[in-house]
């Protein structure tokens, strides 16, 4: 069944909840907002295209789950909890089972993390999916890439190269997206690929700790090079530490999934900066959320990023 514009509209509205910091939200031409006191505001907006983002077989409710965990994710990143947001939708048609499908696994995510949409756009055009997403983080904690310092430890959350191997597999035509696979480890990496974990906890409990954080979506070498430059930085990698799971290493063999853990991007791991002092502390974070994380490098004086013996590319890039 196809649904005229404003039968989509109230489908999605209907998924939505309400909450007491939203004054007024989907069905008037903005919404109304009331933010915590004391807090700032951490505004993010990514778009997903189908084709490039995602493949285009993809079902619609991996669909909705990665187009909100890309922007929670950078949430994460900067230690922001997250609030509120808008969904714009380019939709070639407006059919109802996908719309439903699509809001399945875009509300799972929003409830989870007690996320709020509060309007958004739509309109007819290629697929293509847009959130602003809002958060909030008191004043003076947020992470941001421009703190690193010479030192410092970086560290990583997770496992890297995950995504980027099961998009190979996808490439080559031995993995599927749109159903589970029977191999236990490739089901772990078309999950890794369709339904990233943005690490919200552990953005919010680095406040006060990391000095700097990036989210890993273009690739690892790519993303710390951020936090180099804007440091002023040189970051130095031991690549034989950077984190790969098992079952990529299983896949795809040990050295193509540390080339894809150091330049595939697409996991939203977390990578940040930290004072060696810091160590105990984030032992017991790690434990406490029951995520790993690794140290796999360390900050000096100097710049750019330096990884010896890795021939990895940079990392992905629109437009190159």
């Amino acid at each position: 069944m196809s649904l005229a514009e404003f039968a989509l509209i109230e489908r999605i509205r209907a998924r939505s909840k309400g909450r007491e910091d939203i004054v007024l939200g989907i069905g008037d031409d903005a919404a109304l907002l009331q933010p915590l006191a004391g807090h700032w505001l951490a505004v993010t907006a990514d778009t997903l295209n189908s084709g490039v983002h995602f493949p285009a077989e993809t079902r619609p409710a991996d669909i909705g789950w990665k187009t909100l965990a890309v922007n929670l994710s950078d949430l994460a990143a900067m230690g922001a909890t997250p609030a509120w947001g808008t969904l714009a939708l380019s939709l070639p048609s407006a059919e109802a089972e996908w719309i439903d499908a699509f809001a399945d696994g875009f509300f799972a995510l929003a409830d989870a993390h007690d996320w709020r949409l509060i309007g958004g756009d739509t309109t007819r055009g290629p697929l293509s999916l847009s959130v602003t997403a809002f958060g909030h983080v008191p004043q003076g904690q947020a992470l941001r890439r421009d703190g690193a310092q010479a030192g410092d430890d970086v560290w990583v959350s997770g496992t890297l190269g995950d995504a980027a191997g099961a998009l190979q597999l996808w490439q080559r035509g031995t993995l599927q997206v749109t159903h589970p696979a029977a191999d236990a480890d490739m089901e772990f990496l078309r999950q890794r690929l369709l339904r990233p974990t943005p690490r919200v906890a552990l953005g919010t409990a680095l406040r006060g700790i990391a000095t700097a954080a990036v989210d890993i979506s273009d690739g690892l070498l790519a993303d710390l090079g951020h936090i180099a430059a804007v440091s002023g930085v040189a970051v130095h990698l031991n690549a034989e530490l950077v984190p790969c799971s098992a079952s990529t290493e299983r896949v795809i063999g040990r050295e193509a999934a540390r080339q894809c853990a150091l330049s595939g991007g697409d996991d939203y791991e977390l990578c940040f900066t930290a004072s060696p002092s810091c160590r105990a502390a984030l032992a017991e974070i790690a434990y406490r959320l029951s995520l790993d994380i690794t140290r796999i490098g360390h900050v000096a004086s100097g710049a750019g990023v330096h990884c010896p013996g890795s021939h990895a590319r940079q990392g992905y890039a629109h437009f190159l």
